[in-house]
This record gives C-alpha cells, structure tokens and sequence, in this order.
C-alpha cells in the first residue's frame, strides 16, 4: 500500500530533506508548483492571462495545527489579493481555498474556518474576483458545504467543489444546481472507504457523468475539473444538449498538465482555468497530492516524459 507510506515521507524531516536534496526534485516540482512567494507566482499569472487562460490560485500548506498557522494562512491569500488588485484581472484570476488551511479541523474548527475565510471571500469580491472551497476527506464535507452556504448569503458567487467518487455526491449535484451557483465537479483523489465511495475507476467515471448532466441541465455554472480527453470531450456535448452557450460553463486543469490543451480549448472559445499552486510547503502539498491517490505517481511521471 504506497499510500500512508507516502503520507508518513510527507510528515518526516528525514525525508523531506532527502527529497529536496536530489538533483530531481526541483525541476519536477517546478512544473506543477511555479513558486514559492506571490512575487514567483504574478509573472505566471500575466503569462497565463497574456495566453487567453485564466487562472484559480491556491496557496499551498498542509497540517495546520494551531489557530495562528489558520490566521497565517488568511493573511497569505490576503497579500495574494492585494497583488492581484494591481494586475487588475478581475476574473481572470480567482483563488482555490482549502477550510483545513483556515483551522477547520482545530477545537472549534468550523467557526474558526469560517471566521478565517471570510475577510478573504470579502477582500476578493472586492477587486471583483471570487473564491472557491475546495473539497477535502468525506468527514469535512459537511462543514464545507454548511460554510459555503453561510458565505453565499453575502457573496453568491462562491464556489464550492464536488467529488463524482462519492455516492452522496449526485444529491449535491441536485441540490447545487441552481441559479448563481459556481460548482466545480472532479473525480476525486483522497482515499476513501468503499462504504462512502465508488473504488472502480469505470464507477467513477460513469458517476461523473450522471453529475456533470445534472449540473450542465441546472441553472448554475459548471467547472469541469478533468485532464480526461473523454470525459472533456463528453462534457462538450452534454453542454451542447443543455444550450449552453461557451461562457456559461468553464473547464479546470491543473498547472503543468496537458498545457496544450489548455490552449487547443481556448482557442476553440472556451473558458479554460489552470488551478496553480504555490507556497513555502511545496513538499507537503507535492507528497499529499501523491498519498491521496499513490496512481497520481505515474501521472505525473508520464506528464513529465509528454510534456503536455
């Protein structure tokens, strides 16, 4: 089982000094995690804009354990606003938040997270971008999707992600799909147990499609989060049949995977978002993003051997 054995590199002083030591390492985390600091990450975002691309930035950091880490992480996506303002990009570039960043799972942890999360909802709609909550481990869920409708009240163009491997996720689907709503739909990537989750990719798949239809025939705005030629080329066509025109309804990929079909969709009209992680903790991001699904390994080797 590779995964908790990646998870327990992740967590070991050890290893990460192992790993950030080899000669390998930095060009491989540099393809998926442009930078470190928000003065790394502008360049990329006025080169991404400058391609026709649009962005959803997240500030990486893992384990958050005390309710000052949970303001530090509020404050770094509040510098990351005050940058943003003076590009001037509206939309173009949103962030991607993670509630266990904002002390979620802390004593108190969801008042805390929606405490922390707000001053940056509220900071971003004023420069005239938006948030979305990123979707974590099943036992988060609910809180998420409580804090999500609480920020709506004041800011309606809060998104929130859902999981297509999780068998409560169609009736999130329903329940999101109504007007003004911003829903971004993946696949998934934690490890979950077959008692809350479909395990067969296949399953999985199927269930994203039953999910997509039910966003793409709602009434609100749909993010497609899939590198899959054919669940892409599906969402075209379920799009097509709903009569959606090209900008109501976007698709997500990450930053350093498949970046020609970032730009083959762009230049077909679409609205394409690259998701960009960055930050001090790139080797806890880089290692969890690995022990939430161990196949993301060959993914990303792959990626590195076809460069696209």
């Amino acid at each position: 089982m590779l995964g908790p054995v990646i998870l327990a590199a992740s967590r070991s002083d050890k290893m990460r000094k192992l790993v950030s030591a080899a000669p390998m390492t930095k060009p491989v985390v540099n393809r998926f995690i442009p930078g470190e600091t928000v003065d790394q990450v502008v360049p990329i975002v006025e080169e991404t804009v400058g391609k026709g691309l649009e962005l959803t930035l997240d500030v990486v950091g893992e384990d958050i354990t005390t309710p000052e880490q949970a303001a530090h992480a509020r404050d770094a996506y509040l510098e990351l606003i005050e940058r943003l303002k003076e590009l001037g990009h509206g939309t173009k570039a949103e962030m991607s938040v993670k509630l266990s960043m904002f002390g979620q799972a802390l004593e108190g942890g969801h008042e805390l997270a929606l405490a922390n999360v707000r001053p940056v909802v509220e900071a971003a709609a004023a420069i005239g971008t938006t948030v979305t909550l990123d979707a974590e481990d099943h036992t988060t869920l609910d809180s998420m999707f409580a804090i999500h409708e609480e920020l709506r009240k004041d800011f309606p163009e809060t998104g929130c992600v859902i999981q297509a491997y999780l068998f409560r996720t169609e009736a999130d689907a329903r329940r999101l799909a109504a007007a003004g709503s911003r829903v971004r739909i993946v696949k998934g990537a934690y490890k979950e147990p077959a008692e809350v989750a479909y395990q067969d990719k296949s399953e999985i798949d199927k269930a994203y499609v039953r999910i997509l239809r039910i966003l793409m025939e709602g009434e609100g705005y749909p993010m497609i989060g899939s590198h899959d030629p054919r669940l892409i080329a599906i969402g075209q066509e379920l799009a097509r049949r709903a009569g959606r025109k090209l900008d109501e309804y976007e698709f997500q990929m990450l930053y350093g995977i498949r970046s020609e079909e970032h730009l083959r969709l762009a230049a077909e009209g679409h609205r394409m978002r690259v998701y960009t992680a960055y930050g001090t903790d790139w080797y806890g991001y880089f290692m969890r993003r690995l022990a939430e699904k161990p196949a993301n390994l060959l993914f990303f080797v792959r990626s590195m051997i076809t460069k696209n």
